[in-house]
């Protein structure tokens, strides 16, 4: 609170990116921030939509335990999912976030689940579990994206790449254009006086390979994330 109190009493206003903070409301203008469980919630739709009423076991990749991201991006999906009873959640592991991580535990799924011949989908917390998943799945001798179904959260250059050869299947974007709508918010407040909301919510945009991902690869691969 002391540095956001200090900022408002130099009258300097403050916005929040990405994070929010445990202080009262009015000592920071906006916050700008996805919406990390409706990120979850889009991808359980992006699923149940492909696999209709078929039944799909599906593997959960999950972000570093007990931090944000990964309580709302697991929320969001479990909830979505849980509506159809054909779709059923077998296995659920932190792959911290990481790729490597992200390989050795979907190595894991796949040994529990008759080779990976049983898991329908994987659902991974960020990209680059998903990225290592997806290794996992070659070296088992399987195709992801067809074989097995691959979705996760972020929209990061690599995981277009793997969309370009057919072994991604939707990713749903961590808007990484923040700043934008925050110079906006400032912009109208400085020059117009206008008030933003207390918070913006960012789109959870759905990506899939219907949506030019060598386009969104090469759009991406400078902005280094």
């Amino acid at each position: 609170d002391e540095v956001l109190t200090e900022a408002k009493e130099a009258n300097i206003p403050v916005v929040l990116l990405d994070r929010g903070v445990d202080a009262p409301e009015d000592l920071y203008l906006t916050s700008v921030a996805s919406d990390q469980v409706k990120e979850g919630t889009v991808a359980g739709q992006w699923l149940i939509s492909t696999v209709g009423d078929k039944p799909c076991k599906v593997v959960e990749i999950e972000g570093t335990v007990g931090s944000s991201p990964a309580i709302n991006r697991k929320k969001g999906f479990d909830e979505a999912v849980a509506a159809v009873p054909t779709i059923t959640i077998v296995r659920s592991q932190t792959g911290e976030f990481t790729r490597s991580k992200g390989k050795e535990v979907m190595e894991g799924f796949i040994k529990a689940e008759n080779g990976g011949k049983d898991i329908c989908a994987v659902y991974a917390h960020n990209d680059d579990m998903a990225v290592g998943a997806i290794q996992a799945i070659k070296d088992a001798g399987l195709k992801p994206g067809t074989d097995i179904l691959v979705v996760s959260i972020d929209s990061v250059p690599d995981i277009f790449s793997a969309m370009v050869a057919g072994e991604a299947n939707a990713s749903v974007e961590l808007t990484p254009n923040m700043a934008g709508p925050a110079f906006a918010a400032l912009d109208a407040y400085l020059n117009n006086g206008t008030i933003p909301p207390k918070f913006i919510i960012t789109e959870s945009k759905l990506y899939t390979p219907a949506d030019d991902p060598q386009g969104e690869y090469d759009r991406r691969k400078g902005l280094g994330y």
